[in-house]
This record gives C-alpha cells, structure tokens and sequence, in this order.
C-alpha cells in the first residue's frame, strides 16, 4: 500500500485540543466521506485512541471497535518507544534506538514478557468471549490520539492487513512531523490534523491529557454498540484476522 495523503493542516499550527472528545470531532470532519456506509469499520488504540475514535465513529454512524497494541518503551523512560507488539505476534522492534541507547537484549526480552502479559489481559477485559469480526473487504479506519515514533501504529497496521481489508486509513489529531511521509507509505489514506515539525510528545497537543481507564474503554464499546443496529456489527470469521468484535 501507499496511498493518498489527508493531512489537515499547516505543519507550523500551534493549536492544541480541549480533550481527546474533540480531537475525535475535529478527525471526523476529516472523514465524512465515509459517513453511513456499510462498509466501513473504525478501530481505536486502547487506551488513549478509544475516546477519539468513538467521536469519529458516532459522527460517521458506522461501528467502532479496537486493536490492541502495546508500545514497548524504553527501561527506565517507558515514554520512549523502542518498539511495539500486537495480538497475533505482531512485534516491530526499533533498532536504531535500542542500539544507540545500548539496551542489552534481555532487557529487551523483559520488556517484551512485561507487555505480553498486559496485551493479553486486555483482550480478555475488552473481548470477553468475542470472536473475530471480517475485515475483508471493508474500508478500516484506525484511529489514535496522536503518534510520536510510530512504533505502535505500525504494529496496528500490521495487524489490520492481515484481514485484507479493501481500504486501509489512519486517522489522527496529530502526528510528528518527521513520520508522516513513511505512514503515508503504509496505508491508503492517512489522516492527521497536525503534524508538527518540533514535537515533544502527544500530550503537548491536548490540554486535558489524562489516563484513559479500561472501563472507560470499555463503556465507550457497549455505547458506540449501542447505538447502532446489531446488524451493523458483522462477526463472521476472517481467517487471519485479529480483530474482534463481542458478539
């Protein structure tokens, strides 16, 4: 894939967002081409891309769900990725970091065990007894709050086009300027309010950056399911897919 750029605004905006709610309102008007139509699926990153894609998908009036991916950070400066993993085996290491910073492998390793474990507890808090929805053939918009490295949404990416969508798009209030041209690469169609050359990290773009909990994630689920009709949420297998719905 590589596909169409939809970046939003001038690299230079300063502006920041009230909250993660009205990134998500902002993204969406971004995407109303893909309003109302059967095909179309939105994703978001537990936990901080939940709040955004559940905006989006309510202005869109299509079905939300998610793709969990764990960032692996850096011993001792979590916030630094050196990497990320997601459900199915997907793993993206960064090695020009863990190199340049002189991280021993076993480090790396015990990271890896760590988040395993977090990555499977929360697909059993945010599936339960869910079986895997058919991305095949549908247009798959994965949303986040932002992007920094790009490790996590690289793996996310991975994990969606192993369903074979027909259109893949990411979607984002921000993303570090740097990165954009080799998001673009990835996908169809990529999406980000702004992408500003000197950033910091997501949390410099929102005013309200607060934790997002499980049960925050999983109320926006049970209210974005809600409010559709059931026949919305197609749950038929898709061999090689890795993305589920409750159903």
């Amino acid at each position: 894939m590589g596909g169409a750029a939809g970046i939003a605004r001038n690299p230079m905006m300063s502006i920041r967002f009230r909250n993660r709610a009205e990134a998500g309102q902002w993204l969406a008007t971004e995407l109303v081409h893909y309003a109302k139509s059967e095909d179309v699926l939105v994703l978001g990153i537990p936990r901080g891309g939940v709040p955004v894609a559940f905006e989006v998908a309510q202005v869109l009036g299509v079905p939300l769900d998610v793709v969990v991916v764990r960032k692996l950070g850096v011993p001792g400066d979590t916030e630094l990725a050196m990497g990320a993993m997601a459900f199915g085996g997907v793993r993206i290491l960064n090695e020009s970091i863990i190199q340049q910073l002189g991280i021993a492998k076993d480090a790396v390793e015990s990271v890896i065990w760590k988040e395993t474990k977090e990555l499977n507890r929360r697909e059993l808090v945010y599936r339960r007894s869910a079986v895997p929805v058919d991305v095949h053939g549908k247009t798959v918009i994965v949303v986040d709050d932002g992007i920094a490295t790009g490790a996590s949404m690289m793996a996310a990416i991975q994990v969606v086009k192993a369903g074979h969508p027909a259109k893949l798009v990411v979607a984002v209030p921000t993303t570090a300027y740097a990165i954009c041209e080799d998001l673009e690469q990835q996908v169809d169609e990529f999406v980000s309010i702004l992408h500003p050359k000197e950033f910091l990290g997501v949390a410099q773009w929102y005013e309200d950056f607060g934790q997002v909990t499980d049960s925050e994630v999983t109320e926006l689920l049970s209210r974005a399911r809600a409010s559709l009709p059931e026949d919305q949420y197609d749950c038929t297998l898709s061999d090689g897919a890795d993305v589920y719905y409750e159903c």
